[in-house]
């Protein structure tokens, strides 16, 4: 009986053995080419678990393909400038308040690695950014023609303004010269620029002399009443400053990057409040796909990076990120955000817009960059490759030719061997 049980307790230990041998056998330690649950594939399988990771990089030679929003095309993300500082090509810096527009302006004259740095000199304003061997200016900003449009000059007065403002520069003598005007600019999150803008009102700061110039004329004190009477708005409240219906803070980014010639300038009666509020908005949008370059205060170190993948333009000092502003130590409740939102709802969808495009752009350039890192280096393994099949070549025909050598000498002996 005890050899009966015996027997029947050794055939499944045996049956265990075997099958215990027979996995380590088909699937070693360390393998993966057995796996369970969800990675699961077989030894026999038709596809092996490491084909995927064996398969080339998508990215290598696929299109640059990402989910957006807005639908940007490839043309809308490709922004190199052959920016010819020698020739007749002129960066048009429009500055909208408060978007951290003084700072980058400095960059531009004091900071970018030139062949013929901007002469500046201690208690002037401005600088001189003349082209190397002309005296003619490459760069139309505050800091190197000054106001010559309007202070703040918006996108409607500088079209109509910069190319005869240029003209007038250039000595009566010379002919007049065909220039590429490339436009660029900052902008801001909506809340954070008007909140920046009520603290710099409150200070004492009131843009007066600005022309607000458009279809040849500035508004009438009909189309644009002033929202105070004195010589000032010192220490304007936060509430008086949103509860003027003429404020030019609300949707200061938008107007100042449309077309105001669509809407009839600063004549509100032209059109629906509506409409004039889509026409608005489709035109900023167009006119800030189509510049050449703009960045975003919010991201100093991105927007460096795209100005100079833009205009081959190298800065000297890496962008510094200031998150101290003046409006980031100004606590509002969600109430009041929220006025200020839906004063400022074409600069919020405006601005939702710039980021995507400026996100998805510095994308972009990150990616033609890796793309040219990996081209670089195929075409390196493919000069080693060829490098090495010569050496080898030449190795092979050297070994022929000492063969040739030693058989002719053998020859040589025999012959000799025979005579003797």
């Amino acid at each position: 009986m005890d050899d009966k049980s015996n027997k029947l307790l050794l055939v499944p230990v045996l049956t265990v053995l075997f099958v215990m041998i027979g996995y380590q056998y088909v699937c070693p330690a360390g393998s993966t080419s057995c796996r369970f649950g969800n990675g699961e594939s077989f030894p026999f399988s038709k596809y092996p678990a490491d084909a995927k990771r064996k398969s080339p990089d998508p990215d290598e030679d696929a299109p640059f393909r990402f989910p957006s929003k807005f639908n940007f095309t490839r043309e809308d993300l490709e922004r190199h400038v052959d920016f010819d500082i020698k020739g007749n090509d002129v960066i048009v810096f429009l500055h909208i308040q408060k978007t951290g527009g003084t700072t980058f302006g400095r960059h531009l004259v004091r900071n970018i690695h030139l062949e013929r740095p901007c002469d500046c000199r201690s208690g002037q304003k401005k600088c001189t950014c003349h082209r190397p061997g002309k005296a003619e200016s490459w760069l139309f900003s505050r800091f190197s023609t000054g106001w010559s449009c309007g202070l703040h000059a918006d996108w409607t007065e500088l079209m109509n303004c910069v190319p005869a403002v240029m003209n007038k520069k250039q000595k009566k003598d010379a002919p007049l010269n065909r220039r590429n005007f490339y436009y660029i600019s900052l902008l801001r999150d909506p809340v954070s620029r008007y909140l920046s803008e009520w603290k710099h009102v409150q200070r004492g700061a009131t843009w007066k002399t600005a022309l607000h110039m458009c279809d040849g004329r500035p508004p009438t004190p009909d189309e644009l009443p002033a929202c105070y009477s004195s010589e000032d708005w010192t220490g304007v409240s936060l509430e008086e400053f949103m509860a003027c219906p003429s404020n030019l803070a609300n949707n200061r980014q938008t107007r100042m990057l449309a077309d105001l010639s669509l809407v009839g300038c600063y004549n509100l009666s032209s059109m629906s409040e509506e409409r004039r509020a889509e026409l608005l908005l489709s035109s900023a949008k167009l006119n800030l796909l189509r510049m050449a370059f703009f960045g975003l205060t919010e991201f100093q170190r991105k927007t460096q990076f795209l100005f100079e993948r833009t205009f081959g333009l190298h800065f000297i000092t890496a962008f510094t990120q200031i998150n101290g502003t003046r409006a980031a130590g100004v606590t509002v409740g969600t109430a009041t955000r929220r006025r200020i939102e839906e004063l400022n709802a074409l600069d919020m969808q405006l601005y939702e817009y710039a980021r995507e495009l400026f996100s998805r752009r510095v994308q972009y350039c990150h990616h033609q960059e890796r793309q040219k890192e990996r081209e670089r280096k195929r075409q390196q393994r493919r000069r080693m490759k060829e490098q090495k099949a010569s050496q080898m070549d030449d190795k092979r025909k050297d070994l022929e030719q000492e063969n040739m050598e030693l058989t002719g000498v053998t020859e040589d002996y025999s012959s000799q061997v025979v005579r003797w």
